[in-house]
């Protein structure tokens, strides 16, 4: 009887092919999922660089000139950088600042650097400016004349009676030859002017009524800033007089981008500031002024901050 020696069942090389590639299926797979999670994962991400996380930080910016179409593309821009930009609009100049110091926005942008240091002074506010805007001649507008030489003697013109917008108006009116100083006031008011030697009379009104008045058979001329002319329609490029943006004393009008004083360093906040600087922000600011506007540039929160608070020592001595 001879001895037999067991015989092993053959290899089944069509199960393993099968197996091996089911196996690189599955790591395919897995590769293409990792690759779409994190690809999707890096997107999101991106989307939230400006703010930190997944969802966007909501910004609330209050303005008088709620109803220009620069705030739309401003918006627009900043949502591309995570944030929520909401511009909430107010209908007089009296309001966006305490607005502002009781945390009902977060920033403002109507203001001029003086306008700015008047109210911290009257309430001890320490409100500052950590971005420069844009700076606009203040026109005079007439329907009854066409040059300033036409004004007779004792016609009324009407002017902010805001101190700041006030102190701006009377310089214009000053430059325009229709009133004259007794003094030589650095923060004039109505009671600096010299009747005898003045031809027209000025009547103070609040800012955002100026405009309303062009048509009152009683005033012969007003002084509107520049957005409520724009409101309400007037031919930006038809003013009878206006003083010079670009003056080496123009600085304190400088329209800034105000902030509480714990925010001036506020990430989110210079990233809206560097966004109002880029250029389909500023040429529809610029467009919507009728070509009237300067776009101030050079001038961070540091330099604002040496020019407010050197406006506000004047206005104490001024006082």
């Amino acid at each position: 009887m001879s001895d037999s020696v067991p015989v092993l069942p053959p290899k089944n090389t069509s199960n393993r092919r099968t197996g091996l590639i089911v196996g690189a299926i599955i790591v395919v797979l897995a590769v293409v999922g990792a690759i779409v999670f994190f690809g999707t994962r890096s997107s999101s991400d991106d989307a939230a660089t400006a703010t930190g996380s997944g969802a966007p930080t909501v910004v609330k910016l209050g303005t008088t000139d709620v109803s220009q179409p620069h705030w739309e593309i401003l918006k627009g821009l900043a949502a591309k950088e995570g944030i929520d930009l909401q511009i909430v609009g107010f209908s007089e100049y009296t309001q966006p600042n305490p607005a502002l110091k009781d945390g009902e926005i977060d920033l403002n942008a109507f203001q001029h650097i003086l306008y700015l240091a008047d109210h911290n002074n009257n309430t001890g506010d320490d409100l500052q400016p950590i971005g420069s805007t844009l700076i606009v001649p203040l026109p005079l507008y007439s329907d009854k004349h066409k040059d300033v030489s036409e004004f007779t003697k004792g016609e009324q013109v009407a002017i902010p009676n805001d101190a700041t917008n006030q102190a701006r108006a009377l310089f214009v009116l000053e430059g325009a030859g229709l009133i004259t100083f007794t003094n030589d006031p650095k923060v004039p008011t109505p009671d600096d002017i010299d009747a005898d030697a003045s031809t027209v009379v000025v009547r103070p009104v609040e800012a955002s009524q100026t405009a309303g008045l062009i048509g009152d058979a009683d005033i012969a001329g007003v002084v509107v800033n520049n957005n409520f002319a724009t409101d309400a329609g007037f031919d930006l490029d038809g003013y009878v007089y206006a003083d010079d943006p670009t003056s080496t004393g123009a600085q304190p009008y400088i329209n800034v981008i105000a902030a509480r004083p714990e925010d001036v360093d506020n990430p989110t906040y210079k990233k809206i500031v560097e966004l109002y600087h880029d250029p389909a922000v500023v040429k529809s600011v610029v467009e919507s002024s009728g070509g009237t506007a300067v776009i101030v540039e050079g001038y961070d929160a540091a330099k604002l901050k040496t020019v407010l608070a050197d406006t506000e020592a004047n206005l104490k001595a001024a006082g």
